[in-house]
């Protein structure tokens, strides 16, 4: 870790697992990055250098975000199929999403400005908007049963969803001893991507050379931003280089969606 000074000054050393991917985040107040135990997550206090460490998953870290305001920690694993997320300080797990059932490369995690949804992308070429579960206070902290009550804000609609309402699989998430995957919590909205797997090489289309210097050798893909708190953005590299913009929308049926709005080519042909 460095200061911005002129020229910049060390100022912490810290280890990790392999770090292939460069999987760092930067908050008003911490840094979070790869433990040196597969899967771990570091959680650093910059004024203090006091450390602190989420075991997140059993397999290694692929993918990682951290809210604007530095409170809550989206994780993915190399398996793909589950996003967790935690409070940054109490490092407690605070919500568990699932993307699908089958492995996945998870391309990118992405936290809206307003902290109320989390944007994911893989190789399946979909993209999945979840609502972002948020640590509350234990005054607010309402317990029923198994079922645990999270605050969520939203430009689309306030409204207090109880964690359980996000069932894919509706009254079969209720049933005893059924897999987990029925009562797991599932993205409100999902929609198609543009992915090319071909890596950009002087071979032209078929070209299997890897890019030097990238994990996998394939240009990156699915990479997100929002533009706004209903806007965003996915960038692919390569030789079909593109964005796509995708708007949040509340249809007649009043669910929302996720829909494409336009798209672009940067890389002339």
């Amino acid at each position: 870790m460095y200061t911005f000074a002129s020229p910049p000054e060390k100022i912490s050393v810290f280890e990790t697992a392999d770090n292939p991917l460069g999987l760092c985040c930067l908050g008003p107040k911490i840094l979070a990055f790869p433990g040196r135990t597969p899967g771990h997550v570091q959680i650093v206090e910059i004024a203090t250098g006091n450390v602190s460490i989420i075991p997140a998953h059993s397999s290694p870290l692929r993918a990682m975000n951290l809210s604007s305001d530095g409170e809550t920690l989206a994780t993915a694993s190399e398996i793909g199929t589950l996003v967790r997320v935690f409070s940054t300080s109490s490092c407690t797990r605070i919500g568990e999403l699932r993307r699908g059932v089958d492995h996945a490369a998870i391309f990118s995690l992405a936290i809206s400005p307003n902290g109320a949804f989390l944007a994911v992308t893989s190789d399946k070429a979909t993209l999945h908007v979840f609502d972002l579960p948020h640590p509350i206070s234990n005054s607010q902290n309402k317990v029923v049963g198994n079922s645990r009550s999270y605050r969520y804000s939203s430009t689309l609609q306030n409204i207090q969803i109880e964690d359980g309402n996000n069932h894919k699989w509706g009254i079969l998430g209720k049933i005893p001893l059924l897999p987990r995957v029925f009562s797991d919590v599932y993205s409100f909205a999902s929609t198609h991507i543009e992915i090319d797997d071909e890596p950009q090489t002087a071979l032209g289309i078929g070209g299997t050379i890897p890019i030097p210097g990238i994990p996998g050798g394939k240009a990156r893909k699915g990479i997100l931003g929002w533009k706004d708190d209903r806007t965003i953005l996915v960038i692919g590299a390569g030789r079909d280089g593109r964005w796509e913009k995708f708007v949040l929308v509340e249809g007649e049926d009043g669910k929302r969606h996720c829909v494409r709005n336009g798209w672009k080519r940067y890389l002339g042909t």
